[in-house]
């Protein structure tokens, strides 16, 4: 019995607190949402491309009765979330029916015009437009640049915010027959850099050519300096500045007597070939030797030693007895 009476009033209970809950959210629902908090939060280069008055405005057209059990929260962080300068929103409720929205806004890393239209593009490579009511100082991009390359490009013009000589000296990127240029605020020049990779020491390349030699020299004097080449730079002089006539008059006579000299280099050889035909003395042909067989040496013959037969003793003569003298007494 003690049991039973337990469970009824446990239930008892239960029923109460859920009456009294619904009744309460159906009292929360009702009431109006009159408390909105929006929290732009700041970033290290602060932006402004849109402001609490614009996201109020959003929240009054998505509650159009103004209650707070008529919002649909989840909606509205998709929609905030949507917005192109909006990199990330967080939309909750408090207990005391206050709205609050937390909005981080995207930092433009650089600005790019390409096909005649303008965008910013952040440091994860995400496109945004411009807004007519902000314009945020960054990089200038031109040319036909892809998707691909945005992360890139970002990196450099990072590279270039953090370093006090070349935030000094650039002041934009241009891509030009599939390679990228520095354009610079001294003289009329800009740097080649080529490609997007090892960018530090073409950067530091270009360093040591103004410390060690273009702080001496007008920067006029050149129209293009390259570095795309390792271990080398290329400068272009420009062919505006007077004082490169001289230079570039000099340059010219000197390509304009190449053909000349070709010819004359041309008719000198073909002269040296007549001559040397006309006093080449005329060589006897030498037989060539008959290859194949290659005869044997004759060994010569060693004269026969004369045998001397000796001759047949010629018989002695009978020796002839003197005459004896007779002697006559």
């Amino acid at each position: 019995m003690k049991n039973k009476f337990r469970i009824l009033k446990i239930l008892i209970t239960v029923i109460l607190f859920g009456f009294l809950l619904s009744f309460s959210l159906k009292r929360f629902n009702d009431k109006p949402l009159d408390k909105v908090s929006v929290n732009l939060t700041q970033t290290k280069n602060p932006v402004y491309f849109i402001d609490e008055k614009d996201v109020k405005e959003i929240v009054s057209k998505m509650n159009p009765s103004k209650k707070i059990g008529d919002l649909d929260i989840p909606e509205l962080e998709k929609k905030l979330n949507k917005l192109p300068a909006v990199d990330s929103a967080n939309v909750y409720l408090n207990l005391n029916g206050k709205l609050n929205l937390d909005i981080k806004q995207r930092v433009p890393v650089f600005r790019l015009n390409k096909d005649d239209k303008d965008f910013y593009v952040d440091e994860k490579g995400n496109e945004f437009p411009t807004s007519p009511n902000y314009s945020y100082a960054c990089m200038l991009v031109t040319g036909d640049v892809k998707k691909s390359e945005y992360r890139k490009l970002a990196e450099l013009v990072n590279k270039i915010d953090k370093d006090e000589f070349s935030k000094k000296y650039f002041i934009g990127i241009s891509k030009e027959d599939g390679g990228y240029n520095l354009l610079t605020s001294e003289g009329s020049y800009k740097v080649e850099i080529g490609d997007l990779d090892r960018i530090h020491l073409k950067v530091k390349g270009f360093k040591t050519f103004v410390e060690k030699y273009l702080v001496y020299q007008q920067p006029e004097k050149y129209s293009k300096i390259s570095v795309k080449y390792d271990n080398q730079i290329v400068t272009t002089l420009n062919p505006n500045f007077a004082e490169n006539d001289s230079i570039l008059l000099v340059g010219k006579k000197e390509l304009a007597k190449l053909p000349v000299l070709a010819e004359k280099k041309a008719a000198a050889v073909k002269k040296l070939i007549a001559k040397t035909e006309v006093k080449k003395p005329a060589v006897k042909a030498t037989p060539k030797p008959e290859p194949s067989v290659s005869k044997p040496k004759r060994t010569p013959v060693k004269p026969k030693p004369k045998v001397s037969t000796p001759k047949k003793a010629s018989e002695p003569k009978p020796a002839t007895k003197p005459k004896g003298k007779a002697k006559i007494e």
